[in-house]
């Protein structure tokens, strides 16, 4: 399977989830260590993907939303941010709300795309 089909499908599979270096219990950078934490924090689950053991990934990534960085966060399949834009909703109380209505919301309903 061609790897950004793979991202697309881990993206479209789960209501949220962070490429990250490292993993939730131990991030390999502070960028990773912080998004994850505001993720945490929250109380959603959410899937992780450790990129530096994917080197596929870590490589490609970048190209799947034209994002040069790491950690990336997905909510609800699209992509919400990195580090800094992840810790701006988590201050303001939006990341909360976003990632409460992934989860609800969860699995998209099947009609959309219809109409």
């Amino acid at each position: 399977m061609d790897v950004l089909e793979r991202i697309r499908q881990q993206v479209e599979s789960n209501p949220i989830i962070i490429y990250m270096k490292g993993t939730p219990q131990f991030p390999q950078c502070g960028f990773s260590s912080r998004a994850v934490a505001a993720l945490q924090d929250c109380g959603e689950k959410f899937a992780y993907v450790n990129v530096l053991a994917d080197p596929e990934i870590f490589e490609n990534l970048p190209r799947f939303a034209d994002w040069p960085t790491f950690p990336q966060v997905y909510i609800n399949g699209e992509l919400a941010g990195g580090c800094d834009i992840t810790l701006e909703l988590h201050a303001s109380g939006e990341l909360q709300k976003m990632l409460k209505a992934a989860v609800q919301n969860w699995p998209k309903a099947e009609e959309e795309g219809a109409g």
